[in-house]
């Protein structure tokens, strides 16, 4: 199951960066990012260390925070965010046509959340690409514990040069995952080669719209801060990830920013005064008493030194996300389904 507790958040802390290795990881982490003085270039050129550090460093906020699936998700009135959330995964199985007996490809996994969901929702084998070992780590003991640990599995590596032979996928999805590639084209013309022809790919991207202005220094504010807190080289806009697909070879079925007709705002859980029980720890007060938990456990020598650090970019990046979603410059949910040509 899922880790929930105090103790168990600070004891991920890190991930597999040791324990006095962590606030110089967060130091260099830190200095990629524009706000600290970093350039998209070097992002971009370290990209791997830039987001294995990322994950290492948030991964277990996120599982305190999120849960096991790492995401948004369009909402109807009245669901829940856990709901919200699995309905959305289900929708992607359901883009794919998954169905028992195929072979997918997960890129980017996270700890598997949505890996799990989706098996069991489908009845589908799929195998979890990443290349963090502390996330796939916890994604196998997780697998495990719901019996999934034969039929689902982990590979890791980088999507950029996947260790798959050609046409080996029947199926291949994404879930706010390949925006942490330096190249959208290059990561999309792996995926394209490692699926069977005639079948399909489908990703949520993270993107900025039509609707952010480069020249803006409060949309390049936000663009920072998500950028910062999410470990991106560079956010893409919506035509460019199209344009990319398109350009690795992909035929478009389907594309869609599910953002702009969400009767629940995806960005609701991070909303400042909003109040709920039952995701109180996304809240901006639960984002409270866990920064001050985290301080608390860092003087106590429980949580390691730079772990308030690792926080308070995560907090700022949730700023940015909100003001990014009220201001329609921002969707983390723009969804397109391609196919590889026969």
């Amino acid at each position: 199951m899922s880790k929930a507790g105090a103790l168990d958040l600070a004891s991920g802390l890190g991930g597999k960066i040791t324990k006095d290795d962590v606030k110089s990881a967060v130091e260099q982490y830190e200095k990629y990012h524009v706000c600290y003085g970093g350039d998209e270039a070097a992002r971009k050129s370290n990209y791997s260390d830039m987001v294995n550090k990322y994950y290492d460093l948030a991964t277990s906020f996120y599982e305190y925070g999120w849960g096991e699936s790492f995401h948004f998700a369009h909402r109807w009135k009245g669901e829940t965010l856990r709901e919200s959330i699995k309905r959305h995964e289900h929708f992607l199985a359901l883009q794919l046509g998954l169905r028992s007996g195929m072979k997918v490809l997960d890129v980017g996994c996270g700890i598997g959340g949505p890996l799990r969901e989706i098996a069991r929702f489908s009845g589908t084998s799929i195998t979890g690409l990443n290349n963090n070992e502390y996330q796939i780590s916890r994604g196998e003991d997780l697998n495990k514990s719901v019996g999934l640990g034969g039929s689902c599995n982990f590979v890791k590596a980088d999507f950029m040069n996947m260790p798959f032979s050609d046409d080996t996928f029947d199926a291949v999805y994404a879930i706010e995952a390949t925006c942490h590639a330096p190249d959208a084209v290059g990561c999309y013309k792996e995926i394209h080669r490692v699926l069977k022809p005639g079948q399909c790919f489908a990703a949520y991207e993270w993107c900025v719209t039509d609707h952010f202005d480069s020249t803006n220094p409060t949309h390049q504010k936000i663009k920072a801060e998500i950028e910062l807190g999410n470990g991106l080289p560079d956010i893409r806009s919506t035509k460019q990830c199209l344009q990319a697909a398109i350009d690795a070879g992909f035929e478009v079925v389907f594309e869609k920013d599910l953002a702009e007709d969400s009767p629940v705002s995806w960005y609701l859980p991070l909303e400042p005064g909003r109040f709920s029980f039952s995701g109180f720890r996304l809240t901006s007060i639960g984002r409270f008493f866990t920064r001050n938990l985290v301080k608390a456990l860092e003087k106590l020598h429980i949580a390691p030194e730079g772990s308030e650090r690792v926080s308070s970019f995560l907090e700022k990046a949730a700023e940015g996300l909100v003001e990014g979603g009220k201001k329609q410059i921002f969707t983390p949910m723009y969804l397109i389904v391609v196919r590889k040509p026969l």
